[in-house]
């Protein structure tokens, strides 16, 4: 299958840093303080791995999936001066949809990777990495957030989604659709929300990092 993100890979993290004034990277790691030693968190998507090495730092076993030999590739490069920490971390290059792993894990992450898909097909992928959680597990989505506040808020946060929509479904064949409302769409999952965390940009709220429980 084509690597879909073999042109954009390499520089991901630049690209998310310029746009977002690293608040992405902030969003990404806001909720795995909750981590423990030994626990068990997958991340499905691994751009350049910022979120999981923080993880494996903490002493978690992580899990990455990945459909991108690209990210994989890069996200190895950043393990190589890692040393022991890098044993904490496996890297699946797999469709996360054929990853069937269930109730195995205790943290299930998706940051910035839902939303490459059409609402329909994200609510599916949504659907299987909550299998994959152990019963009570956490499971954490980051990114952009709903856009709140008066009109021109609103509306810079529309423009400024769109901008980044587009350009990947120009680069990467992304799917082009409104933003979701994560929270949501969690409830209906059976998940319980336990918390959202915000990051700005020019004093906006633009990303959010949004933490559901599994039923025990």
């Amino acid at each position: 299958m084509k690597d879909r993100y073999a042109i954009v890979g390499p520089v991901y993290d630049l690209i998310s840093n310029i746009y977002s004034g690293k608040s992405i990277q902030h969003c990404k790691v806001a909720h795995l303080d909750q981590l423990k030693p030994g626990d068990k968190v997958l991340f499905a998507g691994v751009g350049h791995g910022c979120d999981a090495l923080y993880a494996a730092q903490r002493g978690a076993e992580v899990t990455v999936v990945d459909l991108s030999e690209t990210m994989l590739a890069k996200f190895s490069d950043v393990l190589k001066n890692e040393g022991a920490t890098a044993r904490n971390v496996r890297q699946v290059h797999s469709d996360i949809m054929t990853f069937n792993e269930t109730e195995k894990y205790d943290m299930v992450v998706a940051n910035f990777f839902l939303n490459v898909f059409q609402r329909e097909m994200m609510e599916k992928v949504l659907a299987h990495l909550i299998t994959l959680g152990k019963p009570g597990a956490q499971v954490v989505v980051g990114d952009f957030a709903l856009p709140t506040g008066n009109i021109f808020s609103r509306m810079f946060k529309t423009i400024y989604w769109y901008l980044a929509v587009v350009f990947f479904w120009m680069v990467a064949g992304n799917a082009v659709h409104n933003i979701y409302d994560y929270p949501q769409l969690m409830r209906k999952q059976g998940l319980q929300i336990k918390g959202k965390k915000h990051f700005r940009l020019l004093a906006l709220n633009c990303y959010w990092s949004v933490l559901g429980q599994k039923p025990v």
